[in-house]
């Protein structure tokens, strides 16, 4: 009987920890726990797409505040952790809508949204790339921000062309 208990036990216990392992594999580390919940809660591939550019609107927003008004520890790690986290939610956001557009699945509106905010993002990228400030210690992350910006952008104006057009609905 104690060894059925051990056993059951140690099971139980390796259950736990790759249970434990897989939930930390499936969070992104640019992630907050609350916002991996609000992906996973999403409905539609539309809606996980929206919440990216959410995510990473807030992301630059964050680095351009924190460009203005350095914190006194941690400055040049908060500065590339939020470019990182930054090119991370745009890569996530043109995934999903490459994933739902090969599934045949109504994006338009992920798409739409991906092409105009990466749009935006650009210009805001090229904007701290001029100004230079404190570039050397974010250069590299912003230099993959830049390139990951353009491909989701390039990627977004490809599939609006391939997507079908949204219905037009005759008027009787």
């Amino acid at each position: 009987m104690r060894i059925l208990n051990k056993t059951l036990m140690t099971i139980g216990f390796a259950m736990l920890v790759t249970a434990s392992a897989m939930s930390q594999v499936a969070q992104k580390d640019y992630l907050s726990s609350q916002e991996a919940d609000k992906i996973r809660d999403a409905e539609t591939t539309n809606a996980r797409i929206k919440l990216f550019v959410q995510f990473a609107d807030d992301r630059l927003k964050k680095f351009q505040y924190e460009l203005e008004h350095p914190s006194q520890t941690n400055h040049q790690q908060m500065l590339n952790y939020l470019m990182n986290s930054y090119v991370g939610c745009v890569d996530e956001a043109a995934d999903l809508m490459q994933l739902g557009v090969e599934k045949q699945e109504n994006v338009r509106a992920g798409i739409d949204l991906l092409a105009t905010k990466t749009k935006e993002y650009l210009e805001a990228l090229k904007k701290i790339q001029a100004d230079g400030k404190e570039i050397e210690i974010y250069k590299d992350n912003l230099d993959d921000a830049l390139e990951g910006t353009r491909d989701a952008m390039n990627d977004a104006e490809k599939a609006k062309k391939s997507v079908a057009p949204p219905p037009v609905r005759k008027k009787n």
